[in-house]
């Protein structure tokens, strides 16, 4: 490199910095505002949706008793669920409660969907049902008799046995928090019955 060559590249690495030290002071304020613009909106758009983050539930009682079928898994999950998500307290005996809620019957059913031209299985539909209600010590119904029912289908295919049989088992897994959670939000719904 000559040395008439260096004094124009240095002057132009100079107008370069200062060019990019000019543009670089606005772009991170303009992005800083755009940023609070957009989460202000974001905020704003999800509180006048009615959105709320789970949290703690409120229930117009205090203490529940939980009863259903000996050592039915949705009672054990319902149970597990309303300890932890709930500002009412679980107490181990009906005479404690404010309120009982009583899981009456919990059925799951499996039934053909649709055949093949062949006749054979492609969809299986799985249905559970949960049937419950909410009373108090004296009867009084705090909440009418209710059922909850939670469909679910899946495709069959024989060469995959295994793999539709474990399919098959989450889907209840998952069809059984669906109906627990049910029961959670409709417990919302029970008030105290007027003397």
């Amino acid at each position: 490199m000559s040395s008439c060559e260096q004094p124009a590249v240095a002057s132009v690495a100079s107008v370069n910095t200062a060019a990019r030290a000019r543009r670089g002071d606005a772009p991170p304020r303009r992005a800083a505002v755009a940023g609070l613009v957009c989460g202000l909106v974001l905020a704003v758009g999800i509180t006048g949706c009615g959105f709320r983050l789970r949290g703690d539930v409120t229930y117009a009682f205090s203490t529940i008793y939980v009863t259903g079928p000996p050592a039915a898994p949705i009672v054990i999950e319902l149970k597990r669920t309303l300890e932890n998500s709930s500002e009412a307290r679980l107490v181990a005996a009906p005479t404690e409660a404010q309120v009982i809620l009583e899981i009456t019957n919990v059925v799951d059913d499996k039934g053909v969907l649709s055949l093949s031209s062949g006749g054979r299985v492609r969809e299986y539909l799985l249905t559970k049902r949960a049937s419950f209600n909410v009373h108090d010590a004296a009867g009084r119904d705090w909440l009418p008799a209710g059922e909850i029912s939670i469909r679910r289908s899946y495709t069959f295919n024989e060469s995959e046995v295994l793999a539709r049989e474990v399919q098959e088992q989450r889907l209840l897994r998952d069809m059984q928090t669906d109906a627990v959670q049910q029961i959670v939000r409709r417990l919302q719904a029970a008030k105290k019955p007027v003397s």
